[in-house]
């Protein structure tokens, strides 16, 4: 059976990950001259923490290429197939190392990489089709050529709290338009063609906010694969998780309404309090 392999940006909650049987690739968070392994030894609250006492965003780096070997090593050398999924190439080189990876593995033939042009469970919804198909029997080729057709029409968008973390990171062009007493705004990022950019602008506190932006996608939802939606934050509460979670179960569309939680390095871009509504367009009729 194909093995399936994300890098850690996929956001996939680890009951997910037991599920259908994914394994991670950690990327890299540089807190100054400290390095931690994404969803391994350090969480999203304790890079908030750290960012709030030295006034500075945290930096995120690719996965090491000597971690990408260890990970696939083994089912190379079971004689499977893999089918690895990385953060968008241009927010990082998380692909580019996995293609090394198998170069030193003598195992280019047998390991396929997909550039997912996408982020956090935008890349998830990805991951699980794969995993199923894996589990049905399908090749690595077959797997690949399905999910390049789905890539196009996954949705992924987020609304932010706090502009801070997505104007110092820099990673998301535009929006330092919005900064300069300005960041009382709420803008949605969309993910489009692997990039961020940002869309439209919310104002008003973020119970409300959150409930507009996912009101304001209902066309698309209704288009929606029935199989799944993610609500995927960086650290909301309860309340607020729950009025959302509520609307997209209230359409009667989706067969699974999935919370998630940000990783730390979807985090450390995003910032807290950040929230998104990601699922996969349907076939057009």
């Amino acid at each position: 059976m194909v093995k399936i392999i994300s890098d850690s940006t996929c956001d996939l909650s680890p009951e997910l990950v037991e599920r259908y049987d994914i394994d991670i690739l950690p990327l890299h968070i540089v807190l100054q001259q400290k390095e931690f392994l994404d969803g391994k030894n350090i969480t999203p609250d304790e890079i908030y923490a750290w960012a709030e006492e030295n006034q500075t965003t945290p930096k995120t780096s690719a996965p090491s290429i000597e971690d990408a070997i260890n990970v696939m090593k083994p089912y190379v050398e079971e004689g499977r197939e893999l089918v690895c999924f990385s953060i968008s190439e241009d927010m990082s080189t998380s692909a580019n190392v996995m293609r090394i990876a198998a170069e030193e593995l003598e195992a280019e033939n047998r390991v396929f990489v997909i550039n997912s042009q996408n982020l956090s469970t935008g890349i998830g919804l990805l991951v699980i089709e794969a995993a199923i198909m894996a589990r049905e029997g399908k090749s690595g080729a077959e797997i690949v050529a399905e999910i390049e057709k789905l890539i196009p029409r996954v949705r992924a968008s987020f609304v932010v709290d706090t502009l801070e973390y997505l104007y110092r990171g820099g990673r998301c062009s535009g929006v330092a338009a919005f900064v300069g007493g300005a960041f009382k705004l709420h803008p949605t990022i969309v993910v489009e063609n692997g990039k961020m950019i940002p869309t439209k602008k919310y104002r008003g506190k973020m119970n409300s906010v959150l409930l507009n932006y996912a009101k304001d996608q209902e066309a698309n939802l209704k288009k929606a694969r029935p199989q799944r939606v993610f609500i995927t934050h960086s650290g909301c509460d309860e309340e607020l998780l729950k009025s959302v979670y509520d609307y997209l179960e209230s359409l009667g569309i989706f067969e699974e309404v999935l919370i998630t939680r940000a990783g730390g390095v979807i985090s450390c871009h995003c910032g807290p309090g950040t929230l998104g509504v990601l699922y996969i367009l349907g076939e057009e009729e």
